[in-house]
């Protein structure tokens, strides 16, 4: 099977012609991909806590908002997929993405349960702009300026989706070993799915990608918060560390085998 039928559809004959000669400027999805997403999602959420107690809610919120910005201005300034640059803005998303979730339930009383629907969507009207405008959600088509406006668009709006959502789970009779359960378990029925030819590629691909947000923010808040909260009392800090170390290892695994480059993307850099 190719990565193509994996992931999700090729653009438009049309479409491939118009971009032919960009690289495409996100990666590959193999076992890496998903490991890091994983541990993204959860040192996002540790860090985003622990700013907000280090600093307080506004000033980390300020702060998150600088450097989700500037991660974001040095990635559309590449020409191509860079390990380090697109994993460092993915990680300033998971933060961001974390605090604009947390401001909405804790500063303006928005509910998880008025937030999660609003955030669904918020991420379908951005699919559905983008699928009007470019014919398709295609990871393999990211190589136009609008088409990574779109993707980073939808990315930040699972990052805002999933937080809502693992919070939600969270708050109720699940608590943080339920929820990491129930989250371990629905991730792997967009592939099952998608195996047994009920739902398309880019379809999975884009319901797991939300769902690992709030498996990966339930693991960490698991560790981190104190036992009397359910979790295994290891402090947001320490847990923040050591995923922030795990994400440069294999970020580091990553820049040197280039195991998340796709062929084309090795000849055009070679040829250029």
């Amino acid at each position: 099977m190719s990565t193509e039928q994996v992931l999700g559809q090729r653009p438009p004959a049309t479409a491939r012609v118009r971009i032919a000669e960009g690289a495409n400027k996100v990666p590959e999805v193999t076992v890496y991909f998903w490991i890091i997403k994983v541990l993204t999602t959860g040192m996002g959420e540790t860090a985003s806590d622990f700013l907000a107690r280090l600093l307080g809610p506004i000033p980390a919120v300020a702060l998150g908002g600088i450097a989700f910005v500037a991660s974001l201005v040095l990635q559309f300034a590449v020409r191509r997929y860079v390990a380090w640059v697109y994993w460092t803005a993915i990680v300033m998303v998971s933060v961001f993405g974390t605090m604009t979730a947390d401001v909405l339930h804790v500063a303006l009383g928005v509910s998880y349960t008025l937030s999660t629907p609003l955030f669904v969507i918020a991420l379908a009207a951005v699919f559905a702009i983008w699928y009007a405008s470019e014919r398709t959600l295609s990871i393999h088509s990211i190589r136009t300026r609008r088409r990574e406006v779109f993707y980073w668009a939808a990315v930040l709006a699972t990052f805002a989706l999933g937080t809502a959502a693992g919070d939600l789970t969270a708050s109720t009779g699940l608590a943080y070993l339920g929820s990491i359960a129930l989250f371990a378990v629905t991730i792997g029925i967009p592939a099952l799915a998608f195996r047994m030819g009920a739902l398309g590629a880019v379809a999975a691909f884009w319901t797991a990608y939300v769902l690992t947000r709030p498996l990966g923010a339930s693991l960490a808040d698991w560790m981190a918060l104190a036992q009397i909260r359910g979790g295994l009392g290891w402090g947001l800090g320490p847990v923040t560390l050591s995923w922030t170390a795990a994400i440069l290892g294999f970020v580091a695994f990553l820049t040197v085998t280039r195991k998340d480059v796709a062929e084309t993307n090795r000849h055009a850099r070679h040829a250029s």
